[in-house]
């Protein structure tokens, strides 16, 4: 059999996507897949599904160094640019952004989407694969619609608790469609026409995402230089970093080192403006004396992660998911803006279950404060952040991959 895999434009389309190879050579090792990404995210899939320590994984614990059993490629794209709530005035208030964005970058959006669905074309006509995985997002817009055309049966995966516009074009001709989301079906297959091809699968996450012993935290705090007698608190925007929060986090954290260790992930494209915090960072030595920590990213955020008393996230929802695994105290901070208000409407969600504790991003511009004080109250209370972690973990679905992973080979076998 051999399958499809396309996922690109951010971290959260990209780890369910692996997640789910790995399940898929696990079900049949002899299964051909190729991985189709976007520029931007190239080297990274390439060196998640490069053997070395995965090999370990795909081949039985044997540790041997083989070629890499997934192909990679890049394929052309482009990204619609637009956002949630603003009004006529805006554009012009932002014109900066008007400009550069949803002017100039959607012109260009439009022409690598042409050019995806060229590319698209002749590849798919050369090299027909039995089912393709869509995993969301604007990279495989292109490749639906050419599937679509030459009738490939395709399979689309929505983490969102509302699903983005590449995915409600795609989802009407889909064979399946998998949902990370706890939808209530009826009401989801009637909204989006599925007639019974929308199943409730999770979000497929690595099994290093799983849950931590309080020795293994005060381990993986050591391992990271920390204090492990003292609270941890991880901050992270994302591999690209969340402006808003590095301007409250750079606020606050004078007050935040008062009563907790913090591991700030910047982002590669925050890092630098954030690079005076580093005076923040002390050693002597090999020792830290500070409690501060910051990179730009960390390839080993299951561990740091798993580490923290409280971690400060955006709301994406594989970001989500990889902390309900984790089952940890989650303080959500959700960009507003962002179309379809996916990240608002996922953070929402898990407020009116009580799963999680949630600072909107506007408030946070004015008031950084806010994350001072949330932080602060979740560390100095233990019997909160237990009731966060239960009820956040109790939203976890395990087998989202192997599940995924099935429904490929089923679709693929019926073609």
């Amino acid at each position: 059999m051999k399958v499809l895999v396309v996922g690109g434009g951010s971290g959260g389309h990209i780890t369910p996507a692996i997640a789910t190879v790995r399940e898929l050579i696990e079900l049949n090792p002899r299964t051909r897949i190729e991985f189709w990404t976007d520029r931007k995210y190239y080297r990274n899939v390439v060196k998640l599904t490069t053997l070395g320590e995965a090999a370990e994984e795909f081949h039985g614990g044997e540790g041997k160094r083989t070629a890499r059993p997934v192909r990679v490629r890049k394929v052309l794209s482009g990204k619609f640019r637009r956002y949630a709530g603003w009004e006529f005035l805006d554009y012009f208030r932002n014109f900066p952004i008007t400009v550069k964005d949803l002017i100039v970058g959607n012109i260009f959006g439009f022409f690598g989407f042409l050019g995806g669905i060229f590319q698209s074309f002749f590849r798919l006509l050369n090299e027909r694969p039995d089912v393709i995985f869509l995993k969301g997002g604007f990279v495989g817009l292109p490749v639906g619609l050419v599937a679509r055309l030459l009738k490939i049966p395709y399979v689309v995966h929505e983490s969102d608790a509302v699903p983005g516009l590449a995915n409600r074009i795609l989802m009407r001709r889909a064979a399946v469609v998998a949902t990370g989301s706890s939808f209530e079906s009826p009401e989801f297959e009637k909204k989006f026409r599925l007639k019974g091809r929308a199943e409730f699968v999770g979000i497929p996450v690595g099994e290093e995402f799983r849950k931590v012993s309080a020795g293994r935290a005060k381990s993986l705090k050591r391992a990271f230089s920390f204090d492990p007698e003292k609270p941890l608190t991880v901050i992270t925007g994302g591999s690209q970093g969340a402006k808003h929060i590095n301007e409250a986090v750079r606020e606050i954290l004078p007050e935040l080192l008062k009563f907790t260790s913090v591991g700030l992930i910047a982002g590669r494209k925050q890092y630098e403006e954030l690079v005076e915090l580093k005076k923040y960072e002390d050693w002597e030595g090999a020792k830290l004396k500070s409690n501060f920590r910051m990179w730009a990213f960390n390839s080993t955020m299951d561990e740091l992660m798993g580490a923290a008393d409280v971690v400060v996230s955006r709301a994406g929802a594989t970001t989500i998911a990889e902390l309900a695994a984790l089952e940890k105290a989650v303080i959500l901070v959700p960009f507003e803006r962002l179309p379809g208000a996916h990240q608002l409407k996922n953070a929402e969600k898990l407020e009116k279950e009580g799963a999680v504790s949630v600072i909107r991003d506007e408030k946070l511009i004015n008031q950084p404060g806010l994350l001072l004080e949330e932080v602060k109250r979740l560390v100095r209370s233990p019997k909160k952040r237990e009731e966060l972690k239960t009820k956040l973990g109790g939203t976890a679905k395990k087998g989202a991959a192997r599940r995924l992973a099935e429904i490929l080979v089923e679709v693929g076998k019926k073609k």
